[in-house]
């Protein structure tokens, strides 16, 4: 099978749905980030006050919000004239299943910060 046709609501409901988990993960992961950059800077502080050596250098990846490939997909059904929508199998894959090429990097750093795999 190449292609499938989906109720739009349905298809609507499935996106919106991904679309607020992710917003929800990345914003933990947000929390999450913005503490561990807190901790470190305190750590650091406590350390240049004490006349300890610094490492000036240091490096967390920060979570990366893709938001807007939602929002754009929902749009787009949305505003579509068809009640119908049909997608490619790499279509079906990102939309509904959630399976984005950038899925395994954002759940790799999101759980730098949550501490959960989702």
């Amino acid at each position: 099978m190449r292609t499938v046709r989906l109720d739009r609501d349905e298809f609507v409901g499935t996106v919106q749905q991904n679309r607020d988990n992710h917003r929800s993960v990345f914003e933990e992961a947000l929390d999450g980030y913005r503490d561990r950059w807190i901790k470190e800077l305190e750590r650091r502080l406590h350390d240049v006050r004490r006349g300890r050596e610094i490492n000036q250098y240091f490096s967390l990846p920060e979570p990366e919000d893709h938001t807007d490939d939602y929002d754009r997909i929902l749009t787009m059904a949305r505003m579509s004239v068809d009640d119908v929508i049909e997608l490619s199998e790499d279509e079906f894959a990102m939309y509904v299943m959630d399976q984005w090429s950038w899925k395994s990097n954002f759940t790799r750093t999101t759980t730098m910060y949550t501490g959960r795999q989702r």
